[in-house]
């Protein structure tokens, strides 16, 4: 089973008043292709179907036509047409779809007329058109399928009231509101109720942080190291080559530093000063090796420009 039917089944199974049944009505049929003689809702998801057949016997008394065929995706999954055919002003207008005696694309504004149920709408919503990846098997991604742009403008708005951060793209004759936000595909289904699937997808989705974010520290770290080896090696040349031709122009210090550089050819200039204090009565810093190795640099370029002349 999909993460998107296992969040659908979770959330279509809450508990409804009538108030939350119309809305959620009204957010599957918005999405649906509507006359004033016929409306069809299909969904491949049956615990989405008994939600949407007992909403509409509850609070309208009408039965709808049912059919049940195999689909025609790859994984063939049945899908569940319900069909409704008389009474359809009546229905419509009380889901706050009719305005001027024609069918609105975008529903009146008491339908989510405070936060519940602006939630309750977008609840609706994804269990009339919504997909959601699971977060253990691919990135993070959560879509909204809708027919129209006007209705994908108004989804955007009412999404991105909740800080979602949602946006919009046209895929072929339909259009797509999306979210990519891991944190933001968190709250999504916090507004959804979907309490269980947030405790699954928060659990993968910290382990994953923190995965990435070992990896980063990692090559962070083995950043370091290749860099710490690199200036270690050239310091190794400089010292080489003014061994070879002025190393008498050296103070003591600076050839003891020296010959510890050449010593301990791997390791950074914090444990060369650390190894130096131990083993030694000269105290030195970091910086202090930093400002001799410089110097060191210096020279040595020097000894190799006279060299070239």
């Amino acid at each position: 089973m999909s993460f998107t039917s296992i969040v659908k089944n979770e959330v279509s199974k809450l508990s409804f008043n009538d108030i939350e049944k119309l809305t959620t009505l009204s957010a599957i049929i918005c999405n649906t292709i509507k006359t004033e003689t016929n409306i069809k809702v299909s969904t491949e998801n049956a615990s989405v179907a008994r939600l949407i057949l007992s909403c509409i016997k509850e609070l309208y008394n009408i039965n709808p036509h049912i059919v049940v065929r195999k689909g025609y995706n790859y994984n063939k999954n049945y899908i569940y047409i319900l069909e409704i055919n008389h009474d359809i002003q009546h229905f419509l207008d009380n889901l706050g779809l009719i305005e001027n005696n024609k069918v609105r694309i975008t529903p009146a504004s008491y339908i989510i007329d405070d936060e519940h149920l602006k939630r309750t709408f977008i609840r609706g919503i994804f269990l009339s058109s919504g997909s959601i990846n699971d977060p253990k098997k691919s990135r993070y991604h959560l879509e909204i399928i809708v027919l129209n742009k006007e209705y994908a403008d108004y989804i955007k708005d009412l999404l991105n009231h909740f800080n979602l951060n949602s946006k919009i793209l046209k895929r072929e004759n339909k259009y797509m509101v999306y979210i990519k936000e891991a944190e933001k595909i968190g709250d999504f289904l916090r507004i959804i109720s979907a309490s269980n699937a947030v405790l699954y997808y928060e659990d993968i989705r910290i382990y994953r942080d923190h995965k990435n974010m070992t990896n980063r520290l990692n090559n962070c770290e083995q950043a370091n190291v290749n860099k710490i080896i690199f200036t270690a090696n050239s310091q190794v040349k400089d010292i080489e080559t003014i061994k070879e031709n002025s190393f008498d122009l050296l103070d003591d210090k600076d050839k003891l530093i020296a010959q510890y550089r050449l010593k301990y050819k791997e390791v950074s200039l914090q444990e060369l000063s650390e190894i130096i204090s131990l083993e030694t009565s000269m105290q030195i810093s970091k910086s202090g090796l930093h400002h001799r190795f410089t110097k060191f640099k210096n020279l040595a370029n020097k000894i190799k420009n006279s060299k070239s002349n």
